[in-house]
């Protein structure tokens, strides 16, 4: 099986090193010197990785045959793609891969639909389920522990706590406008109010 484990930044320096937007949670292991990655658009690779350092908080790679600015600079925007048993899992008891969470039903903890995992997004302060509700908007949800509150594969689902304010109502208001003028008013003015 197939996993994207990050994306190519620009070129750092002037002797072949690239930033790396890191999109897996083992980078140590995905993205270790000597590692072989086939790329996306194919084309550019198969790129096997010589060094790697971490500089300013920031991964950086350097490839074999890749030895100038030149050169990682045409690398930019490329996806590097691990090869993975898809039976595999994470050596941490709550970890997961991202292809495990892809697809999972979103339920809050009283049952309510909320929608389908779409996307997880890899920040630098945590990863966020980029979460397609059934009228086709899209809710971001952080992946931490108070939030996710469970995690079942088996049932293909993700169990949520979310607080106050993080399921926007907007969907649910946007259908009842054209009945209800009063409330896009009331939506109108503290919009207005949040934006000064």
């Amino acid at each position: 099986m197939q996993l994207v484990v990050a994306r190519i930044g620009r070129a750092h320096g002037i002797k072949g090193e690239v930033t790396v937007e890191v999109r897996t949670d083992e980078p140590e292991l995905r993205l270790a010197p000597g590692a072989v990655l086939a790329t996306e658009p194919a084309s550019t690779g198969p790129l096997t990785i010589e060094t790697g350092r971490v500089h300013s908080g920031r991964l950086l790679l350097r490839f074999a045959g890749v030895s100038d600015r030149t050169g990682a600079e045409a690398l930019r925007n490329t996806l590097l793609i691990a090869e993975i048993d898809p039976e595999e899992l994470p050596e941490g008891e709550d970890e997961y891969y991202d292809h495990q969470l892809m697809d999972l039903d979103v339920v809050t903890e009283d049952g309510t639909e909320v929608g389908r995992i779409t996307e997880i997004s890899h920040l630098p302060s945590q990863d966020l389920f980029i979460v397609e509700r059934p009228d086709g908007s899209e809710v971001m949800i952080p992946f931490v522990e108070e939030i996710v509150t469970e995690i079942d594969l088996e049932e293909q689902r993700a169990v949520i706590a979310p607080p106050p304010g993080l399921i926007d109502d907007r969907a649910e208001i946007a259908s009842s406008r054209e009945e209800d003028e009063s409330s896009r008013d009331e939506d109108a003015s503290s919009r207005h109010e949040d934006e000064s």
